[in-house]
This record gives structure tokens, sequence and C-alpha cells, in this order.
């Protein structure tokens, strides 16, 4: 039986170093065709080295010469900057793991789409900022959508198909990040390394703040609705701190399905590789015996405004999903760098909130790029003001 080619598109942060375990610890069912990386030159070589990559892309031009001479002697192509990365997303793949965090990953996802095979997305903001492109281009393809996402692939996997018409609602779960317990007035005064501190998930630092502002699970919100067609009110999110519940989805008949599992991104990843079928994971596996506990609660939304916002957002239309993804990276990068309070995250998002955005056709990548590009100037702007 042949191999399955696999492009990993951002290969060097959290989810694609997940994807990378996954395609070593499988080997013989898996061949690699591209890796594409940022900045991290080093990591890039050790994976492409590793997995017999046959091609590997720097977004930074500047580190062409070093990526070069690294992989001397190896049967390797190379090739560098956003144009090469956008080719290389549309080469060959079986599957293509699409995991270039934030709103940099859409355009590759786009091209990745538009060739077709199996798109495991891993980062929510294409689909926040523009859905439609992406399911559009995935009709015309005949490409399939599978989520990466803990919460969305539990949802996917638990979701019939044959009837979808009888959902009463689906329920994502959040963990309640490192802040969960903490006063209002503690978390005003959380610090960056506190922020980034989850207390169940490894991953990189802007979906770890993202998490414990609970952003995550907004733009989670609108994923979902982007991807299983639900409205706003038919998606619910409970606090579950253990984070072995995933989804659940109820049914008008009063069935309640659910997936569980350990917490470990290599599980959602492992399952978008392998589908249809499953495979032998080198995740851990959930013993039964550990779930003596398991608790939910609702969503403290004076403490955590940040699904609210995102709510609102969701029902503000396409434009508004735009400016609040754009504005919170911004935020979140102002946070981490120390420029603003934790706070003071959602009190930015909200501000850029109010832009008038009905000028704005959102149909068109170029259209969605500039109304990104506008608000990431007119939030650093604002941040320059209020902040110094």
């Amino acid at each position: 039986m042949s191999k399955k080619r696999v492009n990993v598109l951002g290969s060097t942060g959290s989810v694609g170093d997940n994807t990378v375990s996954l395609l070593e610890f499988h080997s013989d069912k898996f061949e690699v065709g591209v890796l594409t990386a940022q900045s991290n030159v080093k990591k890039l070589v050790e994976q492409a080295i590793k997995l017999k990559a046959k091609h590997a892309v720097i977004g930074d031009e500047s580190l062409y010469d070093e990526l070069k001479s690294s992989l001397v002697g190896q049967d390797i192509e190379i090739s560098a900057g956003r144009r090469a990365l956008l080719d290389a997303s549309s080469e060959r793949a079986d599957t293509t793991v699409c995991a270039i965090s934030g709103f940099a990953g859409l355009e590759p996802v786009l091209k990745a789409t538009e060739r077709g095979g199996r798109i495991a997305i891993a980062n929510k903001e294409p689909l926040v900022a523009a859905g439609s492109l992406v399911k559009s281009a995935a009709k015309k393809s005949g490409a399939v959508i599978l989520p990466v996402d803990s919460e969305h692939n539990a949802v996917f996997q638990v979701l019939e198909q044959d009837n979808q018409s009888s959902i009463d609602f689906i329920t994502l779960t959040a963990s309640g990040g490192p802040f969960l317990k903490w006063s209002l007035e503690d978390i005003k005064q959380a610090t960056p390394e506190q922020a980034v501190a989850h207390p169940n998930w490894a991953m990189g630092r802007k979906i770890s703040v993202d998490s414990a502002t609970l952003m995550n699970k907004g733009l989670e919100v609108i994923e979902a609705h982007v991807l299983f067609d639900l409205p706003d009110e038919k998606i619910k999110v409970v606090i579950h701190p253990q984070s072995t519940i995933h989804a659940f989805v109820s049914y008008s008949d009063g069935s309640v399905l659910s997936h569980l599992g350990a917490p470990d991104m290599r599980i959602p990843i492992l399952h978008a590789l392998s589908w249809p079928e499953r495979l032998d994971t080198n995740a851990p596996k959930l013993d039964p015996t550990s779930l003596s506990q398991l608790d939910f609660e609702e969503v403290d939304l004076e403490k955590f405004p940040a699904l609210g916002l995102a709510r609102t957002a969701l029902k503000e239309g396409v434009g508004k999903r735009i400016v609040l993804n754009a504005a919170n990276e911004i935020a979140v990068s102002a946070f981490l760098n120390k420029q603003i309070g934790f706070m003071d995250i959602i009190n930015v998002c909200s501000e850029q909130m109010e832009a008038d955005v009905s000028a704005y056709a959102v149909e068109t990548l170029d259209v969605i790029i500039a109304l990104d590009n506008q608000t990431r100037e007119k939030t650093k702007n604002y941040i320059l003001e209020k902040h110094g």
C-alpha cells in the first residue's frame, strides 16, 4: 500500500511539532512533501532531515542562505519568502496540515484548499475571518476540511451527518485557563508569564493568552458556526477544568453524545491525518479509572468578557469578525510585550469593534486583507495613544 503524502504548513510551532512526531511515529504510512516555517531554521532543518521531506520553505527570505547551508548534501528542495510559501501550499498532498498561527495562515489555507485533498485546519483565524471563502474553495476543488482544534474535531467525530437537522445544540468545553479561580481584581494584575502558564495544554504563547482571556473559546464559537452551519444560539460553552470531555452534541431525542480523550493535541491531529481510518497513537490514552471527578460550570462573563464580544462579532457579520481577530492579535502581542495590561486586551478589542465596516463588502480576499491591515494599524495607533 502506497504511503499518503502530507504537507505541514507551520511545522515548527506547537501543532506542527506534534504533527511531525506523529509522522515520524507512522513513517511506514506517511511520506512528507512540504515543511514550512517562518523563522525557526534550526528546527525546520532537523524536521526536514528526520522526515526526509521533499521541500523545506522558510518564510523569512533573509534566512535562505542559512537554510541552504544547513541542508547541503540533502536531497531536499529549498526556497524562501512569502511567494515560495504560497506556491508550496499548492503542492500535491493527500493531506495538508495548516498550522500557521493567526491570520497569516489564511492565504496558505486557501491555496491548499483550492488544490484539493484533505485540509486539516489547526488555526481557527482563517475560518473566523474568511470561512465562506475557504468553504467555497473546498466545494470547487472537492477538498475535505478536517478540523484539528480539539473541540471541533470532537464535534466532527460525534456529529451524525444524517441527523444534523435533529441537533438541539452543541457544547464546546473550555478549561477556564490559568485564571479560572482568580478574582477579577487579581486577573487585572496578571502578567504575561502567568497568562501563558496553561494548566492542561502545551501551546504557543499567543493561543495560551487567548485561552486565558477565553477569546480562544469565542473564536471557536465562530469557527463552529462556519464548520457546522449552526447559529449562535445552538453553540454553547461550558467550563470543564479537567479538559477530558472536549465537546457534546445534544439531539432532539434527548441523546447527548460526547468525545473524551487525554488533553493532548496529537489525538485530534492523528484523527485528521488518518481519517477515515484510525491509527495507533504515541499520545497518552485516557484511563477511565482517572475519571473520578468531572466538573462543569457556567462561564463568568464578567471575568471573561471575550466570549460575549466574540458572540457579538458573530451576530454582526464577517466584517466585525475580521476586526475582532485582527485587534486581538495586536492586543495580545502588546500584552506579551508588557505594553498593556491583561484586561486591556479586551478593552482594546471592544474599542475597535465600534468601527463602522459597512463600506467593506467582505467577499473577496483582497477586501478581507485590506480590512485586516487597516484594523491592525488602527489598533497599534490606539494602543500607542492610550498606553504610550
